[in-house]
């Protein structure tokens, strides 16, 4: 988020849950938002991809998307 949001008011949540942790980051940006699984402007990263793919490895999932000039991010990992 400090990346593709500078300056945006920004909220990060973890949650323990029973067999899970939930990791969620959200912003608010001043400009548009980028469309999930589209390529930032400023690349050079792996993206919503490279988090995707980490997510699986671990058993989990990645889910990403915008809504009006706010974008989500939420990360589901099984702990056990």
């Amino acid at each position: 988020m400090r990346r593709h949001a500078p300056g945006a008011r920004c909220t990060v949540d973890l949650r323990y849950l029973a067999d899970e942790v939930e990791l969620e980051g959200r912003d608010q940006r001043a400009g548009r938002a980028d469309t999930p699984g589209e390529p930032a402007a400023s690349g050079g990263g792996h993206g919503l991809s490279g988090m995707r793919e980490r997510a699986e490895l671990l058993g989990g999932a990645l889910l990403a998307g915008t809504r009006r000039r706010s974008v989500r991010r939420r990360a589901r990992c099984r702990t056990g």
